[in-house]
């Protein structure tokens, strides 16, 4: 049976490098207390408030009930929580000061159910020895238990190129059954991993990123899609985060402005 290392978040940047060490040589950490319970107990309100929104756009039916997608906006929460100076800090001192957010996005799994989720699965398809591409993050805003579906991951199986059998799997997972609010678990997006089987009468919440280096594309033209009005209230960590700051010129009259005009900004891998 693996085993996770878990840190106290000290709000120390000293903390990072740590954390970045522990990434490389065992695959995943789980942070405590990365959030507080009081910003966990926001982000739950906001998203059963989008969860109806979207129920009521698009249906019972929906192909995504239950995952909120693009959440930066949605809700004010979602924006300050990209703004936390320990989430920035870890992404950054893995996948380069320029890291940005490839998804952002809910997981919630329903009462009495699974979902897509359960398949043995990584959240980035490409394998590059000694080279972290992307990075997951899942933070805590239910409890995570023994019976309302908690996320299992195996933690070393990041260099390993096809999905495992469900017997080898099992054998070497971690259940993350004793999150409790406010923690996450960080993790090498190679690492195998699923959703759990909820068996209580109650969703169990979530919110996840997916991060990657600032030369990848994202899952949404995120900068586009918030929108210039949203994208001016933000500070700069933020918009360099969402991928402002490495957005594609649409011609040459764009291309050729001045540094400061341009729209991808040269340093940011």
């Amino acid at each position: 049976m693996s085993k996770i290392t878990s840190v106290k978040i000290s709000n120390d940047p000293k903390q990072f490098d740590e954390i970045r060490l522990l990434i490389e040589q065992e695959g995943a950490v789980i942070l405590r207390g990365i959030i507080t319970k009081e910003t966990a107990q926001k982000l739950k309100q906001d998203l059963n408030s989008s969860l109806d929104e979207d129920l009521q756009q698009f249906g019972d039916n929906y192909i995504f009930k239950g995952m909120v997608h693009a959440l930066m906006n949605r809700k004010k929460s979602f924006v300050e929580l990209l703004d936390d100076k320990n989430i920035l800090g870890i992404f950054r001192s893995i996948l380069g000061k320029g890291a940005i957010l490839h998804a952002y996005n809910s997981s919630s799994m329903p009462p009495a159910l699974t979902n897509f989720s359960r398949s043995i699965h990584v959240d980035c398809p490409r394998l590059i020895p000694g080279y972290i591409t992307n990075m997951g993050i899942t933070i805590a805003v239910d409890a995570f238990t023994p019976t309302n579906g908690a996320m299992e991951i195996w933690p070393s199986s990041f260099t390993q190129m096809t999905a495992p059998s469900e017997e080898n799997f099992v054998a070497n997972k971690v259940d993350l059954d004793d999150l409790e609010i406010g923690d996450a678990i960080l993790f090498n997006a190679r690492c195998w991993h699923r959703g759990g089987i909820n068996k209580t009468n109650d969703w169990r919440h979530a919110v996840t990123m997916n991060v990657c280096r600032a030369y990848m594309r994202q899952q949404f033209d995120f900068s586009e899609l918030m929108g210039e009005e949203k994208i001016d209230t933000l500070s700069e960590d933020v918009k360099q985060f969402i991928g402002y700051n490495v957005r594609m010129p649409h011609n040459m009259e764009e291309f050729l402005l001045p540094a400061d005009k341009r729209k991808y900004k040269a340093g940011q891998e």
